[in-house]
């Protein structure tokens, strides 16, 4: 079977590279604040920086699992794109307007309606919510920025971001496949799997990395909602831009990811870069 026969699916991998190989949202958001994003961060407290990266992966390992049980899980359900960007806009407008302090109780909340909204496209690609590679893959979204002028002409910056995430999985595989088999005897024994502690180390392992990238694009995001004269509008439109964001590179993952499920990941990796390049 080839995607080029189908003339619909080429078409929704056009879209997904469209999507995935967009600006940066570092360049969507200095767009929008109508200044470079760099001076922002620059002035941003120290203190702040400090805490952002371990704020940034308390917020992801709470967000994926909130996300995901407050959604019914019944794949191919249209998305609610617009009502989840509503929800970030006023969690950003309150953030907004109390400044610093309630920046940092407003990350997890934001944060998690965002990876609500990815797994809401995720469902409406019709993937199962309860398959922890579903899962895996809303968290893998967090690591994709857009396209940036430092990804090279040997690969899109999407599948360089996939081979990144893919990487924890991979180097973790052998140990725990070790633990699961020096415990299986006991496992049974006792009437319980290795299966849900085996994920949580893979989950863990792989929010670490997410948050490694996404702490960055939070770090801007602070930096813009900081500005003293804009306030919640600044808040709330930079929520709105991030939720919109995130959504799309969403949809084009779960897009890219359906595709493979039919026509095997080389051929797609072939014809995505293909598409990309022209």
């Amino acid at each position: 079977m080839n995607i080029n026969d189908s003339e619909q699916d080429y078409r929704d991998l056009e879209m997904a590279v469209a999507l995935l190989e967009a600006p940066s949202i570092t360049a969507k958001l200095s767009n929008l604040i109508g200044s470079p994003i760099e001076s922002l961060v620059a002035k941003l407290p120290g203190a702040v920086s400090r805490k952002l990266h371990g704020a940034v992966e308390v917020a992801l390992h709470k967000s994926a699992n909130a996300a995901l049980w407050s959604l019914q899980n019944k794949p191919s359900q249209h998305a609610s794109t617009k009502l989840h960007k509503l929800y970030a806009a006023g969690s950003g407008a309150v953030g907004g307007v109390f400044g610093f302090s309630a920046l940092f109780i407003e990350l997890p909340i934001s944060t998690t309606i965002m990876m609500r909204a990815v797994a809401d496209v995720a469902r409406s690609e019709g993937f199962d919510l309860q398959d922890f590679a579903v899962k895996r893959a809303c968290i893998e979204v967090f690591a994709l920025g857009g396209n940036t002028e430092g990804d090279d002409g040997t690969d899109t910056g999407y599948y360089v971001t996939r081979s990144f995430t893919a990487s924890v999985v991979t180097h973790l595989s052998k140990p725990l496949a070790d633990i699961a088999a020096k415990q299986a005897t006991a496992a049974a024994g006792r009437g319980f799997s290795m299966a849900p502690q085996q994920a949580a180390v893979w989950l863990a392992a792989l929010i670490e990395t997410v948050a490694s990238r996404f702490g960055v694009v939070i770090t801007n995001k602070f930096a813009a909602q900081a500005v003293p004269i804009i306030g919640a509008v600044s808040g709330a439109a930079v929520n709105a831009l991030f939720t919109d964001f995130y959504q799309d590179m969403a949809r084009g993952h779960f897009t890219v990811m359906r595709l493979e499920e039919k026509y095997g990941p080389e051929q797609i990796k072939a014809a995505y870069q293909a598409i990309a390049r022209a």
